[in-house]
């Protein structure tokens, strides 16, 4: 039993010793999102402090603060009518970039600081949880000009069971709108949080307790999370059959009319819709871009302004070599894509009122 013992405390003292090593570099601590703000929208704690990096090698480390409503902002909100919502996921958030080039204080300095940007971000949710974010900031903060970001997954993601969901969803079987909360995290989860080992293994290494086996063996790989709005399809997407394809290109249709319902009531002045798109042509997806394609029409029937970055991006990768995205495996705007972004926002924003907008 000698051995059994020694053996156990050396294992102990590795873990220790990776504890403190681990503490003492820029790994991901816990973000605690949760629904502080709305039961509809997930945020992090008001004034939450944490620290943000991917992979194994602990890139693009960002030391965040999230401001008084709990979103990771470069100025707090307060009511004010002349404000701009910024509203989006991970995309808005940035979280590989200093503050000053994420997107809400890129926008404002594109505005030439006439005008206070709230940046509305949250990670993995979709386009019915847009429209949830500019009702709260339409009551709560006097809002009444947005932009939103719209990435080429954002409206499929909005069907139930997607995985990129806050909250609203539409189900796609009965075409009823509905509710999928996050869960909230059991004991376990809430322990392992402060250890910087767990937060190692589980945030940067993205080691799921569910499948321990098959992610140890892909250990060596490195794993950037944000890859592409893609890479969380839904499961029946791959569905074979015309019938499938079909039936989901309805139920995106559907998110879209749903959408403008649920957001209309709540803007008194702009609404302008940017669409994003892959920097490169080849990382896109057919499905997605048709989605994107029939959302732009639907949205220029409701009158509303559209913004559709394809051809800024196509013009940028004639005239420069110079890449928008944060690297080749984190497909998030770098600070040169967010300047070309909060630019095109900027000039759409001050375009005359209910013209739809479109790049040349």
């Amino acid at each position: 039993m000698a051995w059994l013992w020694r053996t156990s405390l050396g294992a102990l003292a590795v873990l220790v010793l990776l504890e403190l090593v681990l503490r003492l570099l820029p790994v991901s601590t816990a973000t605690q999102t949760g629904y502080y703000l709305d039961p509809a929208i997930l945020t992090y704690p008001a004034g939450h402090r944490f620290t943000s990096s991917a992979g194994w090698d602990l890139q693009h480390a960002q030391r965040m603060q999230a401001n008084n409503a709990g979103f990771l902002a470069h100025r707090d909100f307060t009511p004010n009518p002349k404000a701009v919502a910024l509203i989006g996921d991970s995309h808005i958030e940035a979280a590989a970039l200093d503050a000053a080039q994420r997107p809400d204080a890129m926008l404002e300095a594109a505005l030439g600081g006439a005008r206070p940007v709230y940046g509305l971000g949250s990670p993995g949710t979709s386009l019915l949880d847009y429209a949830e974010r500019a009702r709260f900031a339409a009551a709560q903060w006097q809002v009444q000009d947005f932009v939103l970001l719209i990435g080429p997954g954002d409206i499929r993601q909005s069907l139930c069971g997607s995985g990129q969901i806050a909250a609203p969803c539409l189900d796609k079987t009965t075409g009823v709108a509905r509710s999928e909360l996050q869960p909230a995290p059991g004991t376990l989860k809430r322990i392992l949080r402060h250890s910087a080992l767990a937060q190692y293994l589980f945030s940067q290494l993205k080691i799921s307790l569910n499948a321990a086996p098959g992610a140890l063996r892909d250990l060596p790989r490195q794993v950037i999370p944000g890859q592409l709005r893609a890479e969380a399809p839904l499961k029946a997407a791959s569905t074979p059959g015309r019938q499938a394809d079909d039936a989901l290109e309805a139920g995106s249709d559907a998110v879209a009319r749903l959408f403008f319902e649920r957001i209309k009531p709540h803007v008194k002045g702009r609404l302008l819709l940017v669409l994003d798109r892959p920097f490169l042509p080849s990382l896109g997806r057919a499905d997605f871009e048709g989605d994107t394609d029939r959302f732009i029409a639907i949205a220029r029937a409701q009158g509303a302004a559209v913004l559709d970055m394809a051809p800024t991006y196509a013009d940028h990768a004639r005239h420069s070599p110079l890449l928008l995205a944060v690297s080749p495996q984190d497909q998030h705007h770098n600070a040169l894509g967010v300047k070309l972004l909060a630019r095109a926002m900027a000039d759409a924003l001050q375009a005359p009122a209910q013209a739809s907008v479109a790049q040349p």
